[in-house]
């Protein structure tokens, strides 16, 4: 039986409701009450089967040129059939017809969004979220989640990753993951001191060469 996307409607508020009320104990979605959503079910797109909502998400302003990701989820007996994919892209589609130039998401699971194209960034890049949401939450500075964003064009759509294909007899590599990747290196203890002794050692030979 196919799956529709489509604007939610009023009524599909206790819908809505219902299924990010039951993702929440897995720590993958914030609570919403039920007040929240019926005050911003204009914003958000539902995926309905036979008559019944099964996904849901929300495409939240936070300023003249970014939106957000929110409250994206799918009934647990349809995942794998790419319903959340169909509702990103599909976020993303309107977010670009609406104006803006940016979509980004707080997820537990970034991967999903890395596939769509987004790019991992470090938190302090999205100003926006930070100021609307993140500093009055109680979970600031030690939620988990990572901060992902995929810049906004006409013509251009949030799409999955695809595996490599002939062309003209050569293979085309897929488009890679638009990962940003932050690696610390750990230094043991006295090898900073050390380190530093050795590139005043290295200024001295220098200085003695040129006097």
């Amino acid at each position: 039986m196919s799956v529709t996307l489509r604007a939610a409607a009023p009524s599909d508020a206790a819908a809505i409701h219902s299924l990010v009320a039951a993702n929440i104990e897995g720590g993958h979605l914030l609570p919403r009450s039920i007040e929240d959503i019926r005050d911003h079910v204009a914003r958000f797109f539902v995926a309905e089967r036979a008559g019944q909502v099964v996904g849901c998400a929300e495409l939240a302003r936070l300023s003249s040129t970014v939106a957000e990701v929110r409250s994206l989820v799918v009934d647990e007996s349809l995942r794998g059939q790419r319903i959340g994919t169909r509702l990103v892209a599909h976020l993303a589609s309107n977010a670009t017809t609406a104006g803006y130039s940016t979509l980004c998401a707080f997820t537990h699971a970034p991967g999903h969004f890395v596939r769509l194209g987004f790019t991992i960034v470090p938190h302090i890049w999205m100003p926006e979220k930070i100021a609307h949401d993140c500093h009055g939450c109680a979970l600031f500075r030690r939620c988990g989640q990572y901060a992902v964003r995929l810049t906004l064009r006409q013509g251009v759509k949030a799409a999955p990753e695809r595996a490599a294909v002939m062309a003209h007899g050569r293979g085309v590599a897929p488009r890679r993951f638009n990962i940003e990747r932050l690696t610390l290196t750990p230094v043991e203890a006295g090898a900073e001191k050390s380190t530093v002794r050795r590139e005043e050692r290295e200024k001295e030979d220098r200085e003695a060469v040129l006097a």
